[in-house]
């Protein structure tokens, strides 16, 4: 269910805690303070010792980062011999206090300090920001990545699901959250306050994003629905400013267009699963007339491959897919058909070496128990679209009775489920095995 009054005062709560945070005044170093901060001092005295230590790294610069980053690695990192003497003891006592002490070893102490900074109030957004910070420095020095095992460590722990507070957004949500839409919008870009109005306030056009209580004015991560008879093939047609909006009698559908995560120090923590369960769950109590969930999303990389694929190709085939790249976008059936059955082969056949689809927002949906629904060449006709994927997108199905199942055979044996329409498709697919793989 969506916040309740005394949910609103609670995160109301925090924040004003957060904001009346007063600064702290501490000469000594950073690196200093941290080895402070994992000393034995009080509670009180620890929260001003890690005060000073986030007020001291968000006064740096990328250098004396860098710097910050190079002492959490190499002064606070697992001792690999104490490690291993810990282990042999276990492995021969199997005693909890030997598995206590070999654990405690065996976890960076960096981890604790990570711990520790996080009990200052407003601290969480601070630390995500500093995991931004720590992949641009990993880009420069690659064995600064063990650092960022840390914080994933703990940030899957401290972004469970459970912990996250689903909201609404709408025409009445606070500015400051309007305003982050707008910028967090990675799918469909919103260009106006009008056009954040148009997805926002008809009502077949909802909005639902994820909070975290210790960051309530900061959207982790949303989803934009539309609320449609049938099931539609062509964003613009969802889009566009002059469609007539959807009588409620007439709402059988419920259309995911547009998922987007808004904390870049959050990268590889997943909260999209939750998320459309979740939306799922509020839309079925609140609109029982719904009875189909799909995406309606976007194929990244497909123009990439596809290109590749058709300088391997010759003949006929190579002419026939040719003039359908030619007239992507357009209405032309023929052409809309030899696309669409690539776009099927992209999908469903395509591997990483791990044997996983190739196209990351098909790993995501059919890891999440979907059905490849449909595929249309004619889907995004905007430039972006015709960039990434030459227009083409694809329905994921979302059925309930089907979803269980569909994980299942997706984690175990790879099996990607498919309707009738997409199974019609890949019998007639054009690319031989041997020229898909190379």
């Amino acid at each position: 269910m969506l916040q309740s009054s005394f949910l609103t005062d609670l995160l109301a709560s925090i924040t004003n805690r957060a904001q009346q945070t007063t600064a702290t005044k501490d000469a000594r170093p950073i690196n200093e303070l941290c080895h402070v901060l994992l000393s034995d001092i009080g509670d009180v005295s620890a929260i001003k010792v890690a005060r000073a230590v986030l007020q001291k790294y968000r006064a740096m610069d990328k250098d004396q980062r860098m710097d910050f980053f190079r002492h959490l690695a190499d002064d606070f990192d697992i001792d690999p011999d104490a490690v291993a003497t810990l282990a042999h003891s276990y492995e021969k006592s199997r005693s909890t206090e030997d598995l206590a002490a070999l654990a405690a070893q065996a976890e960076p102490r960096r981890q604790e300090i990570l711990r520790r900074l996080n009990r200052v109030p407003g601290a969480t957004a601070d630390l995500v920001a500093m995991r931004c910070d720590l992949f641009e420095a990993i880009r420069q020095e690659p064995t600064l990545a063990r650092i960022d095992l840390d914080f994933a460590h703990l940030f899957v722990s401290w972004f469970n699901p459970g912990f996250l507070v689903l909201r609404r957004i709408n025409w009445n949500s606070p500015a400051n959250i309007l305003e982050k839409i707008i910028a967090y919008e990675a799918v469909h870009a919103i260009d106006s306050w009008d056009a954040l109005r148009l997805r926002l306030l008809p009502e077949d056009r909802q909005c639902f994003a994820y909070f975290h209580p210790c960051m309530p004015e900061e959207p982790l991560i949303f989803v934009e629905v539309a609320l449609t008879n049938g099931i539609p093939g062509n964003i613009q047609s969802v889009l566009t400013e002059d469609r007539a909006a959807t009588p409620a009698d007439k709402m059988d559908t419920a259309v995911f267009y547009s998922i987007s995560n808004c904390q870049a120090g959050l990268r590889g923590i997943s909260f999209g699963n939750a998320l459309i369960k979740h939306v799922v769950e509020d839309l079925s109590a609140s609109l029982p007339q719904l009875k189909t969930f799909v995406t309606l999303s976007p194929i990244p990389g497909f123009r990439a491959w596809i290109d590749g694929v058709q300088e391997t190709l010759s003949g006929t085939e190579a002419e026939a897919l040719k003039v359908a790249l030619a007239q992507s976008g357009s209405r032309d059936d023929k052409s809309n058909d030899t696309l669409r059955r690539y776009i099927a082969h992209y999908l469903v056949k395509e591997k990483r070496p791990r044997g996983d689809p190739a196209n990351v927002v098909a790993r995501f949906h059919l890891g999440n128990g979907a059905i490849v629904q449909d595929v249309h060449a004619d889907g995004d006709a905007s430039d972006n679209g015709q960039r990434t994927s030459y227009g083409t997108m694809v329905n994921y199905l979302y059925d309930p009775a089907r979803i269980d199942r569909n994980i299942e055979g997706f984690t175990t044996t790879g099996t990607v489920a498919t309707s009738r329409t997409i199974a019609s498709l890949l019998k007639s697919a054009p690319i031989p095995a041997s020229k898909a793989d190379s």
